[in-house]
């Protein structure tokens, strides 16, 4: 039932949106040229690796030393604006078709904090992770790691169709009032370190 409500749901988004997936497409091209799309290994079901893709909200800026400025250094102002705004999500609905995630379900973290989980924690792997998800509407990036992952796990404990259904509707809801989108004076939340 998930799977098919993942289907039609991804389809129908893609469709609806493809005028937008585009627009967005050729405004990163003209600022900041290619890559278009943001590549990167995510853990999925049981913490298999898989390939997710958003929309690129960095350009490529090095210091005199040759290394990557700060996110903030090369967060541009039109990925400010997708990010707030969650259009930089939008070419999960790819990764929801090609059955790696899910509309709905804990978000795809990095790779390193495999490692770092305690038991119950990597129980969050028990289900595809999602574009948004229980802890995405209970606080996103204003909650601790700690508070993120007892949510994540209440989901993978607590799903239903019907639960799923009201995600969505709140994360709607809170896209449109940009709610909870990232910590003051950062462009992402702080890293996991296992403790935190």
């Amino acid at each position: 039932m998930k799977r098919f409500f993942d289907i039609v749901g991804a389809t129908i988004g893609l469709a609806l949106l493809s005028p937008v997936i585009a627009a967005i497409a050729f405004l990163i091209w003209r600022q900041m040229g290619a890559p278009i799309f943001f590549r990167q290994t995510r853990p999925g079901l049981n913490g298999n690796p898989f390939e997710m893709v958003k929309f690129r909200t960095m350009r490529d800026a090095i210091d005199e030393q040759g290394l990557p400025l700060a996110d903030l250094d090369r967060l541009t102002p039109l990925g400010k604006f997708l990010r707030a705004s969650s259009l930089d999500e939008v070419p999960e609905l790819w990764n929801v078709l090609k059955d790696e995630m899910s509309l709905v379900g804990p978000r795809p973290l990095a790779m390193i904090y495999l490692p770092l989980y305690s038991a119950e924690q990597f129980r969050r792997h028990e289900v595809k992770p999602g574009i948004t998800g229980w802890a995405q509407i209970n606080g996103r990036n204003s909650v601790t790691w700690r508070e993120r992952f007892m949510l994540d796990v209440w989901y993978v404990d607590n799903w239903t169709i019907g639960l799923d259904i009201k995600i969505l509707f709140i994360t709607v809801k809170k896209v449109f009032l940009r709610e909870d989108v990232r910590v003051e004076g950062q462009s992402s939340i702080e890293s996991f370190n296992g403790h935190n």
